[in-house]
């Protein structure tokens, strides 16, 4: 077998553990990519609507957000519907909370998930490397002296495998999952912003 085969096999199972939860992250991580590209997208097209929406052509602005897809856009295009009716400004604003909420709790789906892999992993590799210390010197116990320096130090180099191992896979699930939830706080912080200029621009204009 090649080299990194022979690896795997002598960290044991935490490595193959840990190979598990590196191959998991890293397509967790491309699926979420794929999940928020464009949840930012749009601040032209939603700045123009809302001027238009101010300005008294509520038709018009309401069909530049007909069909669009970032979470900023179905927030503002909510707040002008609701503004359009004369709804309740309590109300709308309890719906607004609500519906922003969901918005972000499924921009946030699984990156806690992708947190927890960049916490434990760290905590598997030295468990592995712990487990592997122990087996090295039960081993040079049993040769009572006997034992060379080089078994004793390849009970240790594969001890330290694990740890290596548990890094390699928590620094991109940790850097992952930190530029993730930077994306969604950057997407929260635009429907935050566009929907508190729609309801300023509105109330002014009343």
């Amino acid at each position: 077998m090649g080299a990194p085969f022979d690896m795997l096999v002598a960290g044991g199972p935490i490595v193959f553990l840990l190979l598990v939860m590196s191959v998991g992250s890293l397509a967790l991580i491309a699926v979420k990519v794929a999940h928020l590209r464009g949840v930012t997208a749009g601040e032209s097209r939603r700045h123009a609507a809302i001027e238009a929406f101010a300005t008294g052509d509520h038709h018009a602005a309401q069909r530049a957000l007909e069909g669009a897809t970032a979470p900023a856009d179905r927030m503002t295009l909510t707040a002008m519907k609701g503004l359009a009716a004369n709804r309740p400004r309590a109300v709308l604003v309890a719906e607004l909370e609500w519906r922003g909420n969901a918005e972000m709790a499924v921009m946030q789906r699984h990156i806690r998930l992708l947190e927890l892999i960049a916490m434990v992993s760290p905590l598997l590799g030295l468990l592995g490397t712990v487990l592997g210390m122990i087996s090295a010197f039960q081993q040079l116990a049993l040769a009572q002296g006997a034992a060379n320096a080089s078994l004793l130090a390849g009970g240790i180099w594969t001890a330290l495998l694990t740890t290596a191992a548990g890094l390699l896979v928590a620094i991109p699930a940790a850097v992952g999952a930190t530029l993730l939830s930077e994306w969604v706080e950057r997407a929260g912080t635009r429907i935050e912003t566009d929907v508190g200029q729609l309801l300023t621009r509105y109330d002014a204009g009343v």
